[in-house]
C-alpha cells in the first residue's frame, strides 16, 4: 500500500499552499484515476508519490516505510514506473531493445529474456516486425502500449501514468485504459493515474478530484 501523509507543498508563500494535510491511500489491484483543471496541482503531486520531488512538509510510505528510508534512487529504480504523455522511449531503439534496457537497468527478474519481452509486446498487438522497428516509426498508440509494457515488466508494484492518453485518439485511448486495467486486475499493481479529462477519470475504480486545493475521493 502507498500512503500519504500530512501533505503539504507551496510555492513561494505558506501562507498560500498548493494544498495541504492531504492524507491518501493507493491499495494494490486498482486503478486510481486524479482528475483536476489544469494548474490545480495535479502533476506535482504525482512526482511526489513518484519519487521524483519532495512536497513542503509530509511523508509518503510504501508498506509502511518512509520513502526517504527506502532512498528516492532506490525507490524509483525499483519501486516504481512512470509512464508518460510523451512516452519517454529511448528515440534511437527499437521497441524490443527500449524494453531490454529498462530490464537491465532495473534489474528486473525478466533481465535479458528477449522471447518473453517479445511475447508480451505481441499481447498488446505488437508484432515482432513492429518490435524490431526504430520506435519513431510506430504510431503514437503503438508508442504507448510499448511504454507500458514497458513499465508492466520491470516488476515495480507501482504504475503512474500522467496524462497518459492526451495525445492518442478514442480508439487508442480506450486501449490504453484498458492495459492499465489489467495491469492493476490482473497483474496486482497499484496503478495511479493523472488526467484532465472526466471521461478517463471515471474508468478508475477509485476517482480523486483535487478541486479548491482538496483530493476529494468519490
Amino acid at each position: 500500500m502507498l500512503t500519504v501523509k500530512n501533505l503539504t507543498h507551496w510555492y513561494g508563500q505558506a501562507d498560500k499552499p498548493l494544498y495541504e494535510n492531504v492524507d491518501l491511500s493507493f491499495d494494490s489491484d486498482k486503478v486510481y484515476t486524479i482528475v483536476g483543471a489544469s494548474g490545480s496541482g495535479k502533476t506535482t503531486f504525482l512526482s511526489f508519490i513518484a519519487g521524483l520531488d519532495k512536497p513542503q512538509k509530509g511523508d509518503i510510505f510504501l508498506d509502511g516505510k518512509n520513502i526517504k528510508k527506502i532512498g528516492a534512487t532506490n525507490y524509483r529504480k525499483h519501486k516504481v514506473a512512470i509512464v508518460f504523455q510523451q512516452y519517454n522511449l529511448l528515440t534511437y531503439m527499437s521497441a524490443l531493445d527500449n524494453i531490454l534496457t529498462a530490464l537491465s537497468v532495473t534489474d528486473s527478474g525478466h533481465k535479458g529474456e528477449k522471447q518473453y519481452v517479445l511475447d508480451s509486446l505481441k499481447s498488446v498487438g505488437i508484432e515482432e516486425a513492429d518490435a524490431k522497428k526504430n520506435v519513431q516509426k510506430l504510431s503514437g498508440g503503438q508508442q504507448q502500449r510499448v511504454a507500458i509494457i514497458r513499465a508492466m515488466l520491470v516488476d515495480a508494484n507501482i504504475v503512474i501514468a500522467d496524462e497518459p492518453t492526451g495525445n492518442l485518439d478514442g480508439e487508442n485511448s480506450a486501449m490504453i485504459i484498458k492495459l492499465f486495467q489489467d495491469l492493476a486486475h490482473e497483474h496486482h499493481k497499484t496503478v495511479i493515474i493523472v488526467t484532465h479529462d472526466p471521461k478517463i477519470a471515471d474508468q478508475g475504480d477509485v476517482k480523486i478530484s483535487l478541486e479548491d486545493r482538496e483530493f476529494v475521493v468519490a
